[in-house]
């Protein structure tokens, strides 16, 4: 995907969000985030997409701590989040290609980062505020969960700060099955090393759509199927959540 198509998605998600938000209330508990109400969400999200835009307007070329969350509720809350989504959207779109700012991913540019981090940043809470909803979720366009799967096992886990660890080496396969894409996971004392493609023997191997292995990757639901030792799988859904510090 590129940067268009990924600010496409994020101004998509982030009304979906808002949406569902709108229609759960913001009292509304939040299935996917057990310790969330939908005014959680809010305003984590909506802190994220200023802080996010504040590296891209203000050309912060290190990291810049976000503003704090705001003290809001109710319709006030949805509106302050709709504006700072907007802005979000604005300034990516009217950003220049070749902008200088910290981010935190490999990527082509930081301007590529930024658009597709906040991309799958809003997707995932979109799908967190829909879980609010008496409905299931949307399901999330193929395309875009697999770019999500990419980013999440090649980028956000490659990080040190990764805690799926393991002092037993374990070999994790992810196939989405509509998507004719493979992941292969080596999960050891170090951060996992991933690399495309079905190189090897797995110990366990994750199936599914795209769509269900995204939310599933970033343990908002189960995994669709689960073949071989199904103890690798429960490694990473207790230790894959996202850690910033």
């Amino acid at each position: 995907m590129d940067i268009a198509e990924h600010l496409q998605a994020l101004d998509r998600e982030g009304h979906a969000l808002a949406d569902a938000a709108e229609r759960a209330g913001t009292d509304a508990k939040v299935p996917t985030c057990p310790d969330w109400q939908v005014r959680d969400l809010l305003r984590h999200t909506g802190m994220v997409h200023r802080w996010a835009a504040a590296f891209v307007a203000e050309g912060h070329t290190s990291y810049h701590p976000d503003g704090g969350l705001p003290d809001l509720d109710g319709d006030a809350l949805i509106a302050w989040f709709r504006e700072g989504h907007a802005r979000l959207v604005d300034t990516l779109t009217r950003a220049r290609p070749d902008v200088a700012c910290w981010s935190f991913l490999p990527a082509p540019s930081p301007l590529a980062f930024w658009a597709r981090r906040q991309a799958h940043e809003t997707t995932v809470h979109r799908v967190d505020a829909q879980s609010a909803l008496a409905t299931a979720p949307d399901p999330v366009p193929r395309e875009l969960a697999v770019d999500g799967i990419e980013e999440l096992l090649l980028g956000m886990h490659a990080r040190p700060k990764s805690r799926v660890r393991s002092d037993v080496p374990k070999v994790l396969r992810v196939r989405a099955t509509d998507a004719d894409r493979v992941w292969t996971v080596r999960i050891s004392q170090d951060p996992p090393a991933t690399e495309a493609g079905d190189t090897g023997e797995a110990d366990c191997e994750v199936t599914g759509s795209a769509a269900r292995l995204y939310v599933a990757l970033w343990n908002r639901a189960p995994f669709p199927s689960v073949s071989g030792d199904a103890t690798v799988a429960t490694l990473w859904r207790e230790n894959s959540a996202i850690t910033w510090s």
